[in-house]
């Protein structure tokens, strides 16, 4: 159990805010104590919808820990600034690493979806050093696709009010709204990321213990099982959904929370 306690009392996640070095006010939720678990959201979401609402914040912390999960800039409920100052490349890593200062975490595990893994991916190569990391929703292609990802995602938020239902964008658009997504903010933050061809660094930084966990149906990011083969302490888990519903499935937080207190 690595020092958790599987009867530690649960409690409703509570929500804070601090203010970043550039002045931008950010978010963040938490749930549970023990050791520090950080839980990134993926692009368009926020910490309820990805870790929340579904029961897997909840499950987690059951297992003896404490479960913290920012809204990224630009989402949920933080700040979403229009400045293109405030969206310098990095800027998440940027965000997440002051957000562990001001919380005074040294030992913590870090994980995301989507999105999220990409910022854990990038925190990692950064120099950031987690105990266990969590890389869900993605694949062996999350390093190389934000391009096409990217420019996919901007020409969303162009047809946002034209696109018609059957477009390859009406999906993404509809999350969006269901988000209420501030759509400058959104774009602004999209071109503060960029690709990575420097494969052997990112293998080389991920010597700590990792789940890959991604849904059966999911190949938004490539193959998640090539993604776990590539890493030299990783396994792989598979559960049911593709990327937009399997975060609703409680085998995600199941997964997590077994990775993590074994």
């Amino acid at each position: 159990m690595d020092g958790c306690d599987r009867d530690h009392a649960v409690t409703q996640a509570t929500t804070n805010r601090w203010i970043t070095s550039d002045g931008i006010e950010l978010a963040f939720h938490e749930i549970g104590s023990g050791r520090a678990v950080i839980l990134l959201h993926g692009l368009f979401s926020s910490a309820e919808m990805n870790w929340i609402k579904f029961g897997h914040a909840e499950r987690i912390a059951s297992e003896g820990f404490r479960v913290i999960m920012p809204d990224l800039r630009a989402h949920g409920q933080s700040s979403a600034p229009h400045a293109r100052d405030h969206y310098p490349h990095g800027i998440l890593v940027r965000d997440l690493t002051e957000l562990l200062a001001h919380l005074a975490i040294e030992e913590f595990d870090l994980g995301g979806f989507s999105l999220g893994s990409r910022v854990t991916i990038e925190s990692v190569i950064g120099g950031l050093k987690p105990r266990r990391t969590i890389l869900g929703g993605t694949g062996v292609e999350v390093l190389t696709n934000w391009k096409r990802r990217c420019s996919f995602f901007i020409d969303a938020i162009n047809k946002f009010d034209t696109a018609p239902r059957g477009d390859p964008h009406w999906l993404a658009i509809q999350f969006m709204r269901t988000m209420k997504v501030d759509r400058e903010a959104a774009a602004q933050l999209l071109t503060s990321m960029a690709d990575h061809e420097d494969t052997a660094a990112f293998v080389s930084a991920f010597t700590m213990p990792t789940l890959v966990v991604c849904g059966s149906e999911d190949q938004d990011n490539g193959s998640a099982e090539e993604l776990a083969a590539m890493l030299p302490d990783a396994i792989y888990v598979e559960v049911p959904g593709t990327h937009m519903s399997s975060v609703t499935k409680t085998e995600l937080g199941e997964a997590i929370a077994n990775f993590l207190s074994r």
